[in-house]
């Protein structure tokens, strides 16, 4: 029997449909254990990939749904989200979305990872949207603590801002999972605060989400590997 894949690494299929997401996913082989299915897919079948990589090839899930919503909507939600034996999913981390997002997931294995602010945002999309003043890692800590605070078994935190909330007190035990990750080389595309694999794993996240460098490759499952060899280097070192 092999040895499990790394499931540090979280390869995200950000793709139209089941159908490209499946050809992904069977390149990767045993290389990849973890998979990100996003809002983006979930027209183009995402649950029935979600539970057929779940059930037929034994890969863990995580479900990037990023809701929001009055608390019994969220309650009511997450709870059906865990009939398909998600392993994170994830709401923002607002603190009444948070308590009711646990209160949904209570019984199952299902982890709530919070989001702060998405990663493709800077000080003038905040500016945009009337949020207060302050810095972007500023405003990132002071939502981190209180989506910990309400509960959250984890954040969805780029690579900068990582080291600073896994100094938080309340992340103690909890998970960070860090978005925005490019290899040395590799297009940065939306993503305006990125680090590299390594990078990220030293400043304290425990998963890496990546995409389009993995899949865009000419070969997905090298580009994979590559990104491991580092993980395992950074842990080592």
């Amino acid at each position: 029997m092999s040895h499990p894949a790394d499931d540090r690494l979280i390869v995200a299929l950000d793709l139209p449909n089941v159908l490209a997401g499946m050809d992904i996913a069977q390149r990767l082989g045993d290389a990849v254990s973890f998979y990100k299915i996003g809002l983006g897919m979930l027209t183009g079948g995402g649950l029935a990939l979600a539970n057929e990589l779940k059930q037929e090839h034994g890969k863990r899930i995580f479900l990037d749904m990023k809701l929001f919503d009055i608390g019994a909507t969220i309650e009511a939600a997450v709870r059906g989200f865990t009939q398909f034996d998600i392993d994170f999913l994830t709401v923002h981390g607002d603190p009444h979305v948070v308590r009711a997002a646990k209160q949904g997931a209570a019984g199952s294995n299902m982890k709530i990872l919070a989001v702060t602010i998405l990663t493709s945002l800077d000080r003038d999309d905040l500016d945009a949207s009337l949020m207060r003043a302050g810095t972007v890692s500023d405003l990132v800590i002071d939502r981190a603590a209180r989506a910990l605070d309400a509960g959250a078994d984890g954040l969805i935190a780029s690579p900068q801002e990582a080291a600073a909330i896994r100094a938080l007190p309340e992340s103690a035990g909890r998970l960070i999972v860090t978005p925005g990750v490019r290899p040395a080389g590799a297009s940065l595309g939306d993503q305006k605060r990125v680090a590299t694999p390594a990078n990220a794993i030293l400043n304290g996240a425990d998963h890496l989400v990546v995409g389009r460098p993995i899949w865009q490759s000419d070969d997905p499952k090298a580009a994979a590997q590559a990104i491991l060899s580092e993980l395992a280097s950074a842990h080592s070192s």
